[in-house]
C-alpha cells in the first residue's frame, strides 16, 4: 500500500480514535481501513492502536507516528502545491517576518536588493519578534525570518550574518554627551533602556553580558519596545539605550555617541531545514555596498 495513504489512513483514526467515523470520514468501509491498519502495524513491527469493543486509543509507538506523520503529509503536500505552481509558471508568495525595529533605509535595502535579483516574486512581511518568528517557522506558518542572534538553530538553515555595531543614546545635556567616543565603562551607574527579553532572549541575554564584560553594570535594566518609547525613557532620566544612530536622528534632545569596544548586533535570514519555500534560501540578502 502507498506509505503515505496508510499515513492518512492512521491520522484519521488517530484523530477521531473511533475506526466507524474514521472510515466514513475516509469515505471506505470498516473492514479494509482496520486491514489496513494492521498492515501499517505488521510493516512497522510496533502496536499503533489499543482497542477494543468500545474504545481505542494510540499507543506510546501510535503517538510517536502521529506527531511525525502530520509533519510529514503537511510537508508532501505543500511539496506538491509548489511542485505544481512551478510547473504552471506559478510563484507563491514568500512569507518572511522582520523585527518591528529594523531601520527603514536598511529593510527598503533588503527588499530592493531581492526584487532586483528574484524579479517576480511576491514578499508578505510581517513585523515579528524573534521569538514570535522562531515559533511560526516551527509551525510552518513562515517561510523565512530575520532573526536577532543568538538563537536555537534546531530546524533551521542560517544565511550570513549581518554584523553591526552599537552605540549609545543619552539625552543632550548629559555629561557623557561632550565626549566623541565613549568607552562602556563610562555608563557605569547609569540605567539601561532595552527590549524585553522575551523579543528575543538570547540576543538580550549576550547584550547584557558583553555590557557586564566591559565594564557597564546598569543600575536598572528598564524594556521598551517601540523605538519612540524608548526615546521617551531617554529624555526622562530612566537610562541610556543601545541603538544605531539613525535612532537618535528623531529627536534633537538625544545624542548618539560611538562605544569603543562597541557591542554588536547580529541579524541573519533563517528558514526550515525541511522543504523550504524555493525562494527562502538566500546567498546574500543584504544590498551590496557602493
Amino acid at each position: 500500500m502507498d506509505p503515505l495513504r496508510a499515513l492518512r489512513y492512521f491520522i484519521a483514526v488517530a484523530e477521531e480514535l473511533h475506526f466507524g467515523r474514521a472510515a466514513d470520514r475516509l469515505g471506505i468501509a470498516q473492514p479494509p481501513l482496520s486491514q489496513r491498519i494492521q498492515r501499517l502495524e505488521r510493516d512497522l513491527g510496533a502496536k499503533l492502536f489499543d482497542r477494543d469493543s468500545r474504545h481505542v486509543e494510540l499507543t506510546e509507538a501510535g503517538q510517536v507516528l502521529f506527531a511525525e506523520a502530520r509533519d510529514l503529509i503537511a510537508r508532501w503536500d505543500r511539496a506538491v502545491a509548489l511542485v505544481g505552481k512551478a510547473g504552471r509558471g506559478e510563484r507563491d508568495a514568500l512569507r518572511a517576518g522582520v523585527p518591528p525595529e529594523m531601520p527603514g533605509r536598511v529593510l527598503a535595502g533588503i527588499l530592493t536588493a531581492f526584487a532586483r535579483e528574484r524579479p517576480g516574486v511576491r514578499v508578505e512581511l510581517q513585523e515579528l519578534t524573534t521569538t514570535e518568528q522562531l515559533n511560526l517557522l516551527a509551525d510552518g506558518e513562515l517561510d523565512t525570518g530575520l532573526l536577532h542572534l543568538p538563537v536555537d538553530v534546531t530546524g533551521l538553515e542560517l544565511g550570513p550574518a549581518l554584523e553591526t555595531p552599537l552605540g549609545v543614546v543619552l539625552p543632550r545635556d548629559s555629561p557623557l554627551a561632550a565626549r566623541a567616543e565613549l568607552d562602556p565603562s563610562a555608563l557605569a551607574g547609569q540605567g539601561l533602556v532595552l527590549f524585553p527579553r522575551a523579543s528575543a532572549p538570547g540576543y538580550y541575554d549576550a547584550l547584557l553580558r558583553t555590557c557586564w564584560e566591559q565594564g557597564f553594570r546598569p543600575s536598572a535594566v528598564h524594556h521598551a519596545r517601540n523605538p519612540e518609547f524608548v526615546l521617551g525613557m531617554v529624555l526622562a532620566g530612566h537610562g541610556v539605550a543601545l541603538a544605531e544612530g539613525t535612532v537618535a536622528q528623531k529627536e534633537p534632545r538625544v545624542v548618539w555617541r560611538p562605544l569603543s569596544p562597541a557591542p554588536r548586533r547580529r541579524l541573519c535570514f533563517a528558514w526550515p531545514s525541511g522543504n523550504p519555500h524555493p525562494e527562502a534560501k538566500v546567498s546574500r540578502p543584504w544590498p551590496r555596498r557602493r
